[in-house]
Protein backbone atom coordinates (compact mmCIF):
# COMPACT_ATOMS: atom_id res chain seq x y z
CA UNK A 1 0.00 0.00 0.00
CA UNK A 2 1.15 3.56 -0.67
CA UNK A 3 2.39 5.29 2.49
CA UNK A 4 1.17 8.89 3.07
CA UNK A 5 3.92 11.39 3.82
CA UNK A 6 2.03 13.05 6.71
CA UNK A 7 0.95 10.08 8.81
CA UNK A 8 -0.04 11.02 12.37
CA UNK A 9 2.21 8.30 13.78
CA UNK A 10 5.22 10.15 12.42
CA UNK A 11 4.48 13.59 13.84
CA UNK A 12 2.86 12.97 17.19
CA UNK A 13 -0.86 12.85 16.32
CA UNK A 14 -3.23 15.66 15.35
CA UNK A 15 -1.32 18.47 17.05
CA UNK A 16 1.72 17.58 15.03
CA UNK A 17 -0.35 17.56 11.87
CA UNK A 18 -1.75 20.97 12.72
CA UNK A 19 1.75 22.29 13.11
CA UNK A 20 2.78 20.93 9.70
CA UNK A 21 -0.24 22.41 7.91
CA UNK A 22 0.11 25.77 9.70
CA UNK A 23 -3.32 25.93 11.41
CA UNK A 24 -6.25 23.70 12.36
CA UNK A 25 -8.47 25.24 9.66
CA UNK A 26 -5.64 24.97 7.17
CA UNK A 27 -5.09 21.42 8.33
CA UNK A 28 -8.71 20.42 7.58
CA UNK A 29 -8.66 22.11 4.18
CA UNK A 30 -5.28 20.65 3.19
CA UNK A 31 -6.11 17.24 4.62
CA UNK A 32 -9.23 17.04 2.43
CA UNK A 33 -7.13 17.96 -0.60
CA UNK A 34 -4.45 15.44 0.32
CA UNK A 35 -6.98 12.64 0.72
CA UNK A 36 -8.56 13.38 -2.65
CA UNK A 37 -5.15 13.42 -4.31
CA UNK A 38 -4.01 10.17 -2.67
CA UNK A 39 -7.27 8.48 -3.53
CA UNK A 40 -6.79 9.38 -7.18
CA UNK A 41 -3.20 8.12 -7.09
CA UNK A 42 -4.32 4.81 -5.59
CA UNK A 43 -6.93 4.35 -8.32
CA UNK A 44 -4.33 5.01 -11.02
CA UNK A 45 -1.85 2.59 -9.43
CA UNK A 46 -4.51 -0.11 -9.09
CA UNK A 47 -5.57 0.32 -12.73
CA UNK A 48 -1.92 0.12 -13.86
CA UNK A 49 -1.23 -3.08 -11.91
CA UNK A 50 -4.36 -4.74 -13.28
CA UNK A 51 -3.44 -3.70 -16.84
CA UNK A 52 0.09 -5.09 -16.54
CA UNK A 53 -1.18 -8.38 -15.09
CA UNK A 54 -3.71 -8.72 -17.89
CA UNK A 55 -1.11 -7.93 -20.52
CA UNK A 56 1.29 -10.53 -19.12
CA UNK A 57 -1.42 -13.16 -19.08
CA UNK A 58 -2.73 -12.39 -22.53
CA UNK A 59 0.63 -11.78 -24.17
CA UNK A 60 -0.61 -8.36 -25.29
CA UNK A 61 1.63 -5.55 -26.48
CA UNK A 62 3.15 -3.85 -23.44
CA UNK A 63 3.61 -7.07 -21.48
CA UNK A 64 6.88 -7.42 -19.62
CA UNK A 65 8.30 -9.50 -22.47
CA UNK A 66 7.10 -11.25 -25.58
CA UNK A 67 6.43 -14.94 -25.87
CA UNK A 68 8.41 -16.08 -28.75
CA UNK A 69 11.77 -15.05 -29.97
CA UNK A 70 15.43 -15.35 -30.75
CA UNK A 71 18.51 -13.94 -28.93
CA UNK A 72 19.64 -10.34 -29.43
CA UNK A 73 22.07 -11.35 -32.19
CA UNK A 74 19.22 -12.39 -34.47
CA UNK A 75 16.38 -10.53 -36.18
CA UNK A 76 13.52 -11.91 -34.09
CA UNK A 77 11.61 -10.16 -31.27
CA UNK A 78 12.83 -10.14 -27.66
CA UNK A 79 12.17 -13.21 -25.55
CA UNK A 80 9.98 -13.67 -22.49
CA UNK A 81 11.77 -15.09 -19.49
CA UNK A 82 10.75 -18.45 -18.05
CA UNK A 83 7.72 -19.03 -15.88
CA UNK A 84 4.01 -19.32 -16.42
CA UNK A 85 2.06 -18.07 -19.42
CA UNK A 86 -1.21 -17.17 -17.79
CA UNK A 87 -2.50 -20.75 -17.42
CA UNK A 88 -2.58 -23.20 -14.54
CA UNK A 89 0.70 -23.84 -12.70
CA UNK A 90 2.79 -26.89 -13.48
CA UNK A 91 1.61 -30.04 -11.72
CA UNK A 92 3.60 -32.27 -9.39
CA UNK A 93 3.51 -35.05 -11.99
CA UNK A 94 4.94 -32.72 -14.65
CA UNK A 95 7.61 -31.46 -12.27
CA UNK A 96 8.62 -35.08 -11.69
CA UNK A 97 8.77 -35.59 -15.47
CA UNK A 98 11.13 -32.63 -15.90
CA UNK A 99 13.29 -33.21 -12.80
CA UNK A 100 15.61 -35.85 -14.36
CA UNK A 101 16.75 -33.31 -16.97
CA UNK A 102 18.90 -31.61 -14.33
CA UNK A 103 20.76 -34.90 -13.72
CA UNK A 104 21.57 -35.65 -17.36
CA UNK A 105 25.22 -36.29 -18.27
CA UNK A 106 27.29 -33.31 -19.35
CA UNK A 107 27.13 -32.58 -23.07
CA UNK A 108 30.28 -32.73 -25.13
CA UNK A 109 30.71 -32.00 -28.80
CA UNK A 110 31.55 -35.60 -29.68
CA UNK A 111 28.59 -37.06 -27.77
CA UNK A 112 26.35 -39.62 -29.45
CA UNK A 113 22.57 -39.51 -29.76
CA UNK A 114 20.67 -38.86 -26.53
CA UNK A 115 19.84 -36.33 -23.82
CA UNK A 116 22.48 -34.13 -22.16
CA UNK A 117 22.82 -31.06 -19.95
CA UNK A 118 25.06 -28.01 -19.78
CA UNK A 119 25.52 -25.10 -17.38
CA UNK A 120 24.82 -23.28 -15.19
CA UNK A 121 28.18 -21.71 -16.08
CA UNK A 122 28.81 -20.80 -19.72
CA UNK A 123 31.72 -19.60 -21.82
CA UNK A 124 31.55 -18.29 -25.40
CA UNK A 125 33.16 -20.40 -28.09
CA UNK A 126 36.29 -19.16 -29.85
CA UNK A 127 34.95 -20.07 -33.28
CA UNK A 128 32.79 -16.93 -33.54
CA UNK A 129 35.86 -14.67 -33.23
CA UNK A 130 37.70 -13.82 -36.48
CA UNK A 131 41.20 -15.33 -36.71
CA UNK A 132 44.24 -14.11 -38.54
CA UNK A 133 45.08 -16.19 -41.59
CA UNK A 134 41.53 -17.51 -42.06
CA UNK A 135 39.93 -16.66 -45.42
CA UNK A 136 36.91 -14.40 -44.95
CA UNK A 137 33.73 -15.23 -46.83
CA UNK A 138 31.51 -12.73 -48.58
CA UNK A 139 28.34 -11.47 -46.89
CA UNK A 140 25.72 -9.73 -49.02
CA UNK A 141 21.98 -9.17 -48.91
CA UNK A 142 18.94 -8.49 -51.05
CA UNK A 143 15.33 -7.56 -50.39
CA UNK A 144 12.16 -9.48 -51.19
CA UNK A 145 8.89 -7.62 -51.66
CA UNK A 146 5.80 -9.21 -50.15
CA UNK A 147 3.75 -7.86 -53.06
CA UNK A 148 5.73 -10.10 -55.42
CA UNK A 149 5.24 -13.30 -53.38
CA UNK A 150 2.80 -16.01 -54.37
CA UNK A 151 3.21 -17.72 -50.98
CA UNK A 152 3.14 -14.80 -48.54
CA UNK A 153 1.62 -11.74 -50.23
CA UNK A 154 0.55 -8.81 -48.03
CA UNK A 155 -1.83 -10.20 -45.40
CA UNK A 156 -2.52 -7.28 -43.10
CA UNK A 157 -1.60 -9.49 -40.16
CA UNK A 158 -0.08 -7.90 -37.07
CA UNK A 159 3.46 -6.71 -37.68
CA UNK A 160 3.55 -7.73 -41.34
CA UNK A 161 6.34 -6.06 -43.28
CA UNK A 162 6.20 -4.98 -46.90
CA UNK A 163 9.72 -6.34 -47.45
CA UNK A 164 12.10 -8.86 -45.94
CA UNK A 165 15.88 -8.98 -46.00
CA UNK A 166 17.80 -12.07 -47.05
CA UNK A 167 21.46 -12.18 -45.98
CA UNK A 168 23.77 -14.61 -47.79
CA UNK A 169 27.18 -15.90 -46.72
CA UNK A 170 29.45 -17.37 -49.42
CA UNK A 171 32.71 -18.91 -48.19
CA UNK A 172 36.01 -17.83 -49.72
CA UNK A 173 36.66 -21.47 -50.70
CA UNK A 174 33.52 -21.76 -52.84
CA UNK A 175 34.26 -22.59 -56.49
CA UNK A 176 31.81 -21.31 -59.10
CA UNK A 177 29.78 -24.08 -60.70
CA UNK A 178 30.07 -26.36 -57.67
CA UNK A 179 26.83 -27.48 -56.07
CA UNK A 180 27.30 -26.20 -52.52
CA UNK A 181 25.81 -27.54 -49.28
CA UNK A 182 23.89 -24.85 -47.43
CA UNK A 183 22.02 -23.74 -44.33
CA UNK A 184 18.65 -21.99 -44.34
CA UNK A 185 18.41 -19.85 -41.22
CA UNK A 186 14.98 -18.71 -40.00
CA UNK A 187 14.82 -15.23 -38.43
CA UNK A 188 18.18 -14.61 -40.15
CA UNK A 189 19.67 -16.45 -37.17
CA UNK A 190 23.39 -15.79 -36.88
CA UNK A 191 23.50 -12.77 -39.18
CA UNK A 192 23.78 -10.26 -36.33
CA UNK A 193 27.38 -9.32 -35.49
CA UNK A 194 28.41 -11.76 -38.24
CA UNK A 195 28.10 -14.70 -35.83
CA UNK A 196 27.36 -17.45 -38.31
CA UNK A 197 29.72 -16.15 -41.05
CA UNK A 198 32.62 -15.96 -38.55
CA UNK A 199 31.81 -19.43 -37.30
CA UNK A 200 31.70 -20.87 -40.82
CA UNK A 201 34.91 -19.06 -41.83
CA UNK A 202 36.79 -20.74 -38.99
CA UNK A 203 35.18 -24.18 -39.15
CA UNK A 204 35.42 -24.50 -42.94
CA UNK A 205 39.08 -23.44 -42.76
CA UNK A 206 39.70 -26.08 -40.07
CA UNK A 207 37.86 -28.67 -42.20
CA UNK A 208 35.35 -29.28 -39.44
CA UNK A 209 32.49 -28.45 -41.80
CA UNK A 210 32.06 -28.71 -45.57
CA UNK A 211 32.38 -25.64 -47.76
CA UNK A 212 28.84 -24.34 -47.35
CA UNK A 213 26.68 -21.32 -48.03
CA UNK A 214 24.32 -19.80 -45.45
CA UNK A 215 21.00 -18.23 -46.46
CA UNK A 216 19.70 -16.17 -43.54
CA UNK A 217 16.07 -15.18 -44.09
CA UNK A 218 14.27 -12.52 -42.05
CA UNK A 219 10.75 -13.33 -40.88
CA UNK A 220 7.72 -11.55 -42.31
CA UNK A 221 7.18 -9.38 -39.23
CA UNK A 222 5.44 -9.41 -35.86
CA UNK A 223 5.45 -12.20 -33.31
CA UNK A 224 3.07 -14.75 -31.84
CA UNK A 225 -0.50 -15.57 -32.70
CA UNK A 226 -2.12 -13.36 -35.29
CA UNK A 227 1.21 -12.14 -36.65
CA UNK A 228 2.88 -12.68 -40.01
CA UNK A 229 5.83 -14.42 -38.33
CA UNK A 230 3.40 -16.70 -36.51
CA UNK A 231 1.66 -17.59 -39.76
CA UNK A 232 4.94 -18.47 -41.47
CA UNK A 233 6.72 -20.28 -38.63
CA UNK A 234 4.04 -21.78 -36.37
CA UNK A 235 1.83 -23.27 -39.08
CA UNK A 236 2.30 -27.03 -39.23
CA UNK A 237 2.58 -27.51 -42.98
CA UNK A 238 5.09 -27.60 -45.81
CA UNK A 239 4.27 -24.10 -47.05
CA UNK A 240 7.26 -22.24 -45.63
CA UNK A 241 9.74 -24.76 -47.07
CA UNK A 242 7.99 -24.45 -50.41
CA UNK A 243 8.25 -20.65 -50.22
CA UNK A 244 12.00 -20.87 -49.58
CA UNK A 245 12.45 -23.35 -52.42
CA UNK A 246 10.45 -21.35 -54.98
CA UNK A 247 11.15 -17.72 -54.11
CA UNK A 248 14.37 -17.45 -52.10
CA UNK A 249 16.88 -20.07 -53.24
CA UNK A 250 16.53 -19.28 -56.99
CA UNK A 251 17.07 -15.60 -56.19
CA UNK A 252 20.23 -16.44 -54.21
CA UNK A 253 21.62 -18.37 -57.18
CA UNK A 254 20.73 -15.58 -59.59
CA UNK A 255 22.06 -12.71 -57.47
CA UNK A 256 25.41 -14.27 -56.55
CA UNK A 257 26.21 -16.78 -59.30
CA UNK A 258 26.27 -19.77 -56.96
CA UNK A 259 24.80 -23.23 -57.30
CA UNK A 260 22.90 -24.66 -54.34
CA UNK A 261 22.85 -28.42 -54.00
CA UNK A 262 19.65 -30.43 -54.49
CA UNK A 263 20.99 -33.20 -52.21
CA UNK A 264 18.81 -33.18 -49.04
CA UNK A 265 21.68 -34.68 -47.06
CA UNK A 266 23.66 -31.51 -47.78
CA UNK A 267 20.90 -29.11 -46.70
CA UNK A 268 20.28 -27.93 -43.14
CA UNK A 269 17.65 -25.77 -41.43
CA UNK A 270 18.33 -23.59 -38.39
CA UNK A 271 16.25 -21.51 -36.03
CA UNK A 272 15.18 -20.63 -32.53
CA UNK A 273 11.81 -20.35 -30.82
CA UNK A 274 9.11 -20.31 -33.54
CA UNK A 275 11.96 -20.23 -36.06
CA UNK A 276 13.21 -23.47 -34.51
CA UNK A 277 9.80 -25.07 -34.93
CA UNK A 278 9.80 -23.83 -38.53
CA UNK A 279 13.24 -25.39 -39.10
CA UNK A 280 11.88 -28.76 -37.95
CA UNK A 281 8.68 -28.32 -39.96
CA UNK A 282 10.65 -27.65 -43.15
CA UNK A 283 12.45 -30.99 -42.85
CA UNK A 284 9.44 -32.90 -41.55
CA UNK A 285 7.15 -32.03 -44.44
CA UNK A 286 9.91 -32.03 -47.05
CA UNK A 287 12.56 -34.63 -46.18
CA UNK A 288 13.32 -34.76 -49.91
CA UNK A 289 14.72 -31.23 -49.40
CA UNK A 290 16.28 -31.25 -45.91
CA UNK A 291 17.82 -33.92 -43.69
CA UNK A 292 19.49 -31.79 -40.99
CA UNK A 293 17.89 -29.59 -38.32
CA UNK A 294 19.33 -27.39 -35.54
CA UNK A 295 16.80 -25.89 -33.14
CA UNK A 296 17.14 -23.65 -30.06
CA UNK A 297 14.16 -23.41 -27.66
CA UNK A 298 11.81 -24.80 -30.28
CA UNK A 299 8.21 -23.58 -30.06
CA UNK A 300 6.65 -27.04 -30.15
CA UNK A 301 3.53 -25.66 -28.48
CA UNK A 302 0.06 -24.63 -29.58
CA UNK A 303 0.59 -21.35 -31.44
CA UNK A 304 -1.14 -22.00 -34.78
CA UNK A 305 -3.68 -24.83 -34.86
CA UNK A 306 -5.11 -26.39 -38.01
CA UNK A 307 -7.19 -29.36 -39.14
CA UNK A 308 -4.20 -31.71 -39.30
CA UNK A 309 -2.59 -30.26 -36.16
CA UNK A 310 -5.37 -29.29 -33.74
CA UNK A 311 -2.82 -28.37 -31.09
CA UNK A 312 -0.36 -26.68 -33.44
CA UNK A 313 3.26 -27.77 -33.10
CA UNK A 314 2.40 -29.44 -29.77
CA UNK A 315 0.82 -32.06 -32.02
CA UNK A 316 4.29 -33.20 -33.17
CA UNK A 317 5.15 -34.88 -29.86
CA UNK A 318 1.53 -35.52 -28.96
CA UNK A 319 0.70 -37.66 -32.00
CA UNK A 320 2.20 -36.74 -35.38
CA UNK A 321 5.73 -38.16 -35.00
CA UNK A 322 4.59 -41.29 -33.19
CA UNK A 323 1.96 -42.04 -35.83
CA UNK A 324 4.19 -41.41 -38.86
CA UNK A 325 6.81 -43.45 -40.67
CA UNK A 326 10.40 -42.58 -39.71
CA UNK A 327 11.90 -39.88 -41.93
CA UNK A 328 15.59 -39.49 -42.83
CA UNK A 329 16.18 -36.41 -40.69
CA UNK A 330 18.74 -35.67 -37.98
CA UNK A 331 17.62 -33.28 -35.23
CA UNK A 332 19.53 -31.27 -32.60
CA UNK A 333 17.31 -29.74 -29.92
CA UNK A 334 17.93 -27.37 -27.03
CA UNK A 335 15.70 -26.17 -24.20
CA UNK A 336 16.52 -24.14 -21.08
CA UNK A 337 15.61 -24.63 -17.44
CA UNK A 338 13.84 -21.24 -17.37
CA UNK A 339 12.44 -21.44 -20.89
CA UNK A 340 9.05 -20.02 -21.83
CA UNK A 341 6.18 -21.46 -19.83
CA UNK A 342 8.50 -23.43 -17.53
CA UNK A 343 6.17 -22.84 -14.60
CA UNK A 344 2.91 -23.62 -16.39
CA UNK A 345 0.96 -26.82 -16.77
CA UNK A 346 1.19 -28.85 -19.94
CA UNK A 347 -2.60 -28.72 -20.03
CA UNK A 348 -2.24 -25.22 -21.45
CA UNK A 349 -0.04 -26.58 -24.29
CA UNK A 350 2.49 -23.78 -23.71
CA UNK A 351 5.32 -25.23 -21.64
CA UNK A 352 8.50 -25.21 -23.76
CA UNK A 353 10.46 -27.48 -21.38
CA UNK A 354 7.83 -30.21 -21.45
CA UNK A 355 7.39 -29.78 -25.21
CA UNK A 356 11.07 -30.21 -26.08
CA UNK A 357 11.56 -33.01 -23.57
CA UNK A 358 8.63 -34.85 -25.13
CA UNK A 359 10.01 -34.17 -28.62
CA UNK A 360 13.19 -35.94 -27.52
CA UNK A 361 11.18 -38.81 -26.03
CA UNK A 362 9.23 -39.49 -29.21
CA UNK A 363 12.26 -39.06 -31.50
CA UNK A 364 14.15 -41.58 -29.37
CA UNK A 365 11.23 -44.01 -29.35
CA UNK A 366 11.04 -43.88 -33.15
CA UNK A 367 14.78 -44.43 -33.59
CA UNK A 368 15.78 -41.00 -34.90
CA UNK A 369 19.29 -39.58 -34.71
CA UNK A 370 18.75 -36.73 -32.26
CA UNK A 371 20.27 -34.83 -29.37
CA UNK A 372 18.53 -32.81 -26.66
CA UNK A 373 20.67 -30.37 -24.66
CA UNK A 374 19.10 -29.04 -21.45
CA UNK A 375 20.63 -25.73 -20.31
CA UNK A 376 20.67 -25.18 -16.55
CA UNK A 377 20.08 -21.68 -15.24
CA UNK A 378 19.30 -20.34 -18.72
CA UNK A 379 16.29 -18.83 -20.48
CA UNK A 380 14.53 -18.83 -23.83
CA UNK A 381 16.92 -18.85 -26.82
CA UNK A 382 19.58 -17.78 -24.34
CA UNK A 383 22.50 -16.02 -26.03
CA UNK A 384 25.10 -17.47 -23.69
CA UNK A 385 23.92 -21.01 -24.44
CA UNK A 386 24.07 -20.41 -28.19
CA UNK A 387 27.49 -18.78 -27.95
CA UNK A 388 28.86 -21.88 -26.23
CA UNK A 389 27.13 -24.64 -28.19
CA UNK A 390 26.98 -23.37 -31.79
CA UNK A 391 30.15 -25.04 -33.17
CA UNK A 392 29.68 -28.48 -31.64
CA UNK A 393 25.97 -28.45 -32.46
CA UNK A 394 26.79 -27.76 -36.10
CA UNK A 395 29.39 -30.53 -36.12
CA UNK A 396 26.89 -33.01 -34.70
CA UNK A 397 24.18 -32.01 -37.18
CA UNK A 398 26.61 -32.50 -40.10
CA UNK A 399 27.97 -35.77 -38.74
CA UNK A 400 28.03 -38.49 -41.40
CA UNK A 401 27.99 -36.11 -44.35
CA UNK A 402 30.04 -37.74 -47.09
CA UNK A 403 30.94 -34.62 -49.03
CA UNK A 404 32.99 -33.01 -46.27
Amino acid sequence: MMELPLAASRVGGLPGLALQFGSWRGYKRDMKSACLTCGLVLLVVQWGVQSVCYAQQAGAPGAAAKSDSAPPATRAPAARRGGGRGGAPITAVEQAEIAPLAELPAWKGDADDGNYSIGPDYAPCKEMTPRDGVPVGKVASFTLNAADSKFYPPTGLRGANATRKVTVYIPAQYKAGTAAPFIVSCDAYGSGRRQLPNLLDNMIHDKRLPVMIAVMVANGGGDGRGSERGLEYDTVSGKYAEFVEAEILPRVEKEYGVTLTKDPDARMTLGGSSGGAAAFTMAWFHPELYHRVLCYSGTFVNQQSGPDAPHGAWSYHEQIIANSAVKPIRVWLHVSERDNGAGSSGAGLHNWVLANKRMADVLKAKGYHYQLVYAKGAGHTDGKVIAQTYPQALEWVWKGYGGK
